[in-house]
């Protein structure tokens, strides 16, 4: 492990009001990651790990939640503090996060390719024909036959699977250093999370742009393939 790994938490603990009261989901949780690696997240249901997850970026819709103690230090810079328009560029660029399901995470309302565009636009300064170009050619990257026509579909109109690529394609294409997926592959059938397994652990491990990886599942079978170390919760 490097003196300055990429991702530090530090005794991170987070909270939620409930009708029933105040509902302890994250306590006193602390691990490192390094730039390059692949770390496995486990735990039964309900144990925090997606909340775990989530924090990092600062996703943890508040109210109802929030974090009452500890530190998450991505880079050397403190995501707990860190102001919102700074947040914004981190966000994207530098984490990437793919999410268990894709259709509470892209707009039903909005073509693929406007989705992936925004998500080029709110971090670099490229023309239109040059977003469209890199978007298309990650399309490619993640094994969408037919990009072009993907990019004027709408979400809904596609499988589950290539709604799960779309989003890893948006997670990845800006190359963030730190990818974190939450159960990327709960709601596929067996031959699709294969590929998506494959696909992940192909972007990851490129050593030209080397990444680390946040991977939550239930599956050991996959944290054995994928990951270089465990953490349990």
């Amino acid at each position: 492990m490097p003196e300055k790994p990429l991702l530090t938490i530090n005794n991170l603990t987070v909270e939620f009001d409930s009708d029933e009261g105040v509902v302890h989901a994250v306590n006193d949780v602390s691990f490192d990651i390094a730039l390059g690696e692949a770390v496995g997240l486990v735990g039964e249901s309900g144990c925090g790990k997606s909340v775990t997850c989530m924090s990092i970026p600062r996703l943890v819709p508040s109210p109802p939640g929030r974090t009452v103690s500890g530190q998450i230090l991505f880079n050397g810079q403190d995501m707990v503090d860190m102001p919102v328009e700074q947040l914004r560029k981190v966000r994207g660029a530098e984490i990437g996060v793919i999410f268990q399901e894709p259709m509470t995470a892209l707009s039903p309302l909005h073509r693929v390719g406007e989705q992936l565009r925004e998500a080029i636009r709110l971090h670099r300064n490229l023309s239109t024909a040059e977003e469209e170009t890199l978007a298309v050619e990650w399309l490619k990257r993640v094994g969408i036959a037919g990009p072009e026509r993907c990019m004027r579909a709408f979400p809904f109109e596609l499988s589950g699977g290539m709604r799960q690529r779309v989003m890893i394609a948006m997670a990845l294409i800006l190359e963030p250093k730190l990818v974190i997926a939450d159960e990327p592959t709960t709601a596929l059938d067996v031959t699709i999370q294969a590929q998506i397994l494959d696909l992940l652990h192909n972007v990851t491990a490129d050593n030209a742009h080397p990444r680390s990886l946040l991977l939550v599942t239930h599956d050991l079978g996959v944290i054995w393939e994928m990951c270089t170390r465990v953490i349990f919760m």
